[in-house]
């Protein structure tokens, strides 16, 4: 007989443990009821969910684009007309980078490129634009601005396509938070001078950037928008053209009519000049010959 089959069976145990439940008083029993078990599943899922979050930033690559400024965006009020701020992105490295700019609070803001491509070596500057409100000194601004970049392939030819077919793990990212600023009353009045000429300035900006920026700048909506605009304009150009081609054709045909109806008495004017000149001529002739018949008839006689 081996030592395993010396024990007793688990029932033995399970009757045992009952039997000393059983003579504990009342309240001793109640308390190894109400007693909270340990929940291990939930430690070990919290555990794991920590670290796979500090595996996913480790996994992240870094930032290449240099944002200035780098954690806050400012806004100085009042707040009664667009308040307009600048982040400018550099790309120092050598490759192009697709960048987007996304926020919290899309309908407060209007961000000009909100997307697009930095080439190597250059910046760009994003004006944002935070909409008219009315402002509560006791209300924490909660908006975030998060700029998401991706490095450009080599033959990229459709940014959208590049952004869909990007993997998590080569994604970008930088968060920014929104401060607002309320100016001393003494300066309200120059702080609305000046957002008024910023606001100027920046839409003066946004009108001179380039076709390669605007048409990444703007949705999908927007550059359908534009280009079914841009069509119908060039339709307007060519039906122009050819209104005027045609209208230059009828002056053409009217003044070719013209000089033939004015040439026409020079020419018949002609034609009678040419007629009577003929005319005496023949006359001349037929003189001289009969002149000439009649010195020949009297030699004959």
């Amino acid at each position: 007989m081996t030592h395993k089959d010396s024990l007793p069976p688990p029932s033995f145990y399970y009757t045992l443990l009952f039997t000393i439940t059983s003579s504990l008083p009342a309240a001793s029993q109640q308390s190894l009821v109400d007693r909270p078990q340990p929940s291990v599943r939930a430690d070990v899922s919290a555990a794991s969910l920590n670290a796979f979050q500090a595996q996913w930033e480790m996994a992240r690559p870094e930032q290449v684009l240099l944002l200035e400024p780098q954690h806050e965006l400012r806004f100085r009020g009042p707040f009664t007309d667009v308040v307009t701020t600048t982040l400018k992105l550099a790309n120092p490295t050598d490759r192009n980078v697709c960048f987007k700019v996304k926020t919290t609070a899309p309908r407060r803001y209007c961000v000009r490129p909100n997307s697009g491509v930095i080439d190597a070596g250059t910046s760009i500057n994003v004006s944002v634009m935070l909409q008219p409100f009315d402002y509560d000194p006791n209300e924490k601004s909660k908006h975030k601005f998060m700029v998401q970049s991706l490095l450009a392939p080599p033959d990229m030819t459709d940014t959208e396509g590049v952004w869909k077919d990007a993997k998590p793990e080569d994604l970008m990212d930088s968060k920014l938070r929104c401060v607002f600023d309320m100016p001393a009353e003494n300066e309200k009045t120059h702080e609305m001078e000046s957002n008024k000429i910023s606001a100027g300035l920046s839409k003066s900006e946004s009108s001179t950037l380039s076709m390669k920026s605007m048409a990444s700048s703007l949705d999908d909506g927007e550059v359908k928008k534009i280009m079914e605009e841009c069509k119908r304009l060039q339709t307007e150009v060519q039906r122009l053209r050819e209104e005027n081609k045609q209208i230059r054709q009828e002056d053409d045909g009217l003044r070719m009519r013209k000089s033939t109806v004015m040439s026409a008495p020079h020419s018949s004017s002609a034609m009678r000049v040419k007629e009577e000149g003929l005319s005496t001529r023949v006359i001349a002739l037929i003189v001289l010959f009969f002149v000439v018949g009649v010195i020949v008839g009297k030699l004959a006689l």
